[in-house]
């Protein structure tokens, strides 16, 4: 009860911050990049395939240092692929599933299961087990030193699964109530949170607002407040116990079709306020980073669709608390 109580009075307290949410720019990444995985080890930055404007998949791997303010290449995928799922875990990064060509329905043969894992120190990859089926298009977060991997586009939209490292196994989990991919996710305390999506394989089918989270210590899914506005092709993260949500694509989003929404989930409160939107609205990026206060967003598409990847790096500091 005082927990719930100091987090209520700090968020009224806060709410003068709101305004104060502050945008900036960063070195931007060496070539242009969307559908791609994003991942964070200490103040190191790693994006993983996806594809430029040509549609044409890539392995690269832009690696992005933020004491230095600088991006380098380091040793490409194994296996090129877009729309897959990173996690890092003890010096070492995870890229799971996607797929080797670019579009949805039309290429369901090239989804993967692949769990392609990258040695940050010795700078090396190998491979761990696969995953349970093929999929892409959903989203990764770690929880108590295990990777949990939700939806993908159809027909595994449904699909839940936590994979341990140590043990190079993999666990089916109860399956995610609402079907969907192109998702936001976020863990928080014992809790995997996944937001928005959409049904189909392609940008114009229909997307949604729901919020489903799933709870470690009951095994079970909850459903909660859904985001303001329906959103597919968004991003998350979760900081200082808040799930912040970014961009995403559809033709509803207006003449781009990209949402320039920032919206944030108070777990505490069960609600979802709008914060300063993106100076440059992006969709088509998985995974985000949060460095010295700062939450980067690399890459994104910024019109609807795969061919409008950037070199885009911007980053937003944002002083809100939910504990």
């Amino acid at each position: 009860m005082k927990k719930h109580l100091f987090a209520l009075i700090f968020c009224i307290i806060a709410l003068p911050l709101f305004g104060n949410t502050t945008w900036e720019k960063r070195a931007p990444l060496l070539a242009e990049n969307s559908e791609m995985s994003v991942a964070q080890w200490g103040n190191k930055i790693f994006v993983f395939g996806g594809y430029p404007s040509t549609r044409e998949t890539v392995g690269t791997v832009q690696v992005y240092d933020a004491t230095t303010d600088r991006w380098q290449i380091e040793p490409p995928l194994p296996t090129p692929v877009n729309h897959s799922m990173a996690a890092a875990l003890e010096g070492k990064l995870y890229v799971v599933g996607g797929q080797e060509k670019a579009g949805g329905k039309a290429n369901k043969a090239q989804f993967q299961d692949l769990v392609q894992i990258y040695d940050i120190a010795s700078k090396t990859w190998s491979e761990g087990s696969r995953m349970p089926t093929k999929r892409s298009g959903g989203g990764a977060a770690v929880i108590k030193g295990k990777i949990y991997v939700a939806g993908g586009r159809p027909p595994h939209g449904h699909d839940f699964a936590v994979y341990d490292p140590k043990a190079d196994q993999w666990t089916l989990l109860p399956k995610m109530p609402t079907a969907r991919n192109h998702i936001a996710v976020a863990a928080i305390d014992d809790r995997f949170y996944v937001a928005g999506g959409r049904f189909g394989s392609g940008f114009r089918s229909e997307i949604t607002a729901t919020l489903e989270v799933y709870d470690l210590k009951t095994s079970q899914w909850i459903i909660k407040r859904p985001m303001s506005m329906a959103r597919s092709g968004l991003n998350g993260i979760a900081v200082n116990g808040c799930f912040h949500t970014f961009g995403g694509e559809h033709p509803s989003a207006g003449s781009s079709g990209v949402f320039p929404n920032h919206e944030m989930y108070d777990p505490i409160t069960n609600k979802w306020t709008r914060l300063p939107d993106i100076p440059i609205p992006v969709h088509g990026v998985t995974g985000l980073a949060y460095i010295n206060g700062w939450i980067h967003l690399p890459g994104g598409g910024t019109r609807m669709g795969g061919s409008s990847g950037s070199k885009h790096h911007q980053v937003v500091r944002s002083q809100m608390l939910c504990l």
